[in-house]
């Protein structure tokens, strides 16, 4: 009975995040300034938090969490168990031992904690007094309010229009967290504004979002710019999710043969491999990594290997990494997460040397939104729509394995529940 819920104990938290950088195969590619305008790198180190910047270019492995942060991790409920998905593997009839990680357990319901936590307590130690952010599936726009919240900061949100109108519940929450919420694009920015002069019903964006929270930042005294994905620092605080998942493993005296998450910017699903990966790097393990998408936004997948800004605005340096073009207009869909141009650097150069595969699934949603009725219903646990994709693709690997007789050991991360998304799931199933 020991692998169907295997826990840590509190004294067995990372005290460490892992920072792949100087265990990759090869340099990572650094940002790079425009040839026209202004200084990109000089703008960010304006309006983002300092201490966030040193760890985007560290070269150091381990860098500590502080004990302060430590405790702050324990109250949003770290560590966080690894679940044996036993009732799904009996009804699929497969080999396979299936496993999912739980970060559905956070305070607000996902994974975003892990960094928005970090990122706000770095920027009370550098008397800051509030944040100014994006957010698409609204994870984490309710993730930083909570921290913000807690440290007695002010938080200002910029929400994807689109989710912004269907989503009230989770509206409301980062409001009772006392987030302010504006939907995006909107007429708090100028970017915001010359947006809608010429598209009113514009759906938004989260690279739009992303250019009006920094805007946003660079324009009220005191406040700072706060990124939920993509970057190598938001990743870096993601890693407790993987080093938790290693330990949980030891435990079980079992090794994942497949790791799988759902793959919007990148931090779910990195902050899950990342520790795995550099030890696969190192030919410590064998392991194989799996990142499902939408082809609505199909980035590191369908995207191309190059240089091209985070925002819609061009207002962040050029960045490495897989990309359908930063103005690429996308459409919209339930697990709104998902829906960005662009892939993290980090992860855009393993998937570039052939460490990550891809599966991506249609706009409709339909067959990933059956697969998280299906988890329900053997599990009893509602997953968030962008977690959907990683069950899917976990549920179709498990599928094989039933084909093969392959008794592959597959783990994925349940990046957040599903309890403020039922209006999509009841739009997508007709229920």
């Amino acid at each position: 009975m020991k692998d169907i819920k295997i826990e840590l104990p509190v004294d067995d938290l990372p005290r460490s995040w892992y920072n792949i950088i100087p265990d990759l195969p090869q340099s990572l590619p650094p940002p790079k300034e425009p040839q026209d305008g202004s200084s990109r790198l000089e703008f960010l180190s304006e309006v983002m938090i300092r201490r966030c910047l040193e760890q985007e270019n560290s070269d150091q492995r381990w860098v500590p969490i502080p004990e302060e942060l430590r405790e702050l991790y324990i109250q949003a409920d770290r560590p966080r168990p690894l679940r044996r998905a036993k009732r799904l593997e009996k009804s699929l009839k497969t080999p396979a031992r299936l496993y999912w990680k739980r970060e559905d357990l956070s305070p607000t319901g996902s994974h975003k904690v892990n960094t928005a936590l970090a990122q706000v307590f770095y920027a009370v130690k550098e008397g800051k007094v509030g944040i100014s952010t994006e957010t698409g599936a609204g994870q984490w726009g309710t993730a930083l309010s909570y921290a913000s919240c807690l440290m007695g900061l002010k938080c200002v949100v910029f929400w994807v229009r689109n989710v912004y109108d269907w989503k009230t519940d989770r509206r409301t929450l980062m409001q009772m967290y006392g987030g302010v919420v504006h939907a995006s694009p909107s007429k708090i920015t100028k970017i915001g504004e010359t947006i809608l002069k010429t598209s009113p019903d514009h759906p938004g964006s989260l690279g739009i979002a992303i250019s009006e929270g920094l805007e946003y930042a660079k324009n009220s005294e005191g406040f700072v710019y706060c990124l939920g994905s993509v970057l190598n620092h938001v990743l870096l605080h993601q890693t407790v999710i993987g080093l938790e998942t290693m330990e949980q493993f030891s435990i079980l005296e079992e090794k994942p043969d497949l790791m799988i998450g759902c793959f919007g910017g990148g931090s779910n699903f990195g902050g899950f491999t990342l520790p795995f990966i550099g030890e696969v790097i190192g030919k410590q393990r064998e392991c194989e990594f799996l990142a499902a998408q939408s082809l609505a936004a199909p980035n590191i997948s369908q995207g191309e290997y190059r240089y091209d800004f985070a925002d819609y605005a061009g207002k962040t340096p050029l960045l490495k990494m897989y990309t359908l073009g930063h103005k690429a207009s996308l459409p919209p869909i339930y697990g709104d997460g998902l829906r960005y141009s662009g892939a993290s650097p980090i992860l855009s150069l393993l998937k570039s040397l052939g460490y990550i595969k891809t599966v991506t699934y249609p706009i409709d949603e339909k067959l990933v939104f059956e697969a998280s009725r299906l988890f329900l219903q053997t599990e009893g646990f509602l997953p968030a729509p962008e977690s959907s994709y990683a069950i899917r693709a976990m549920i179709d690997e498990a599928i094989k394995c039933r084909e093969t007789g392959e008794e592959k050991v597959i783990a994925c991360n349940v990046s957040g529940h599903g309890f403020l998304d039922l209006q999509g799931y009841r739009k997508v199933l007709n229920l």
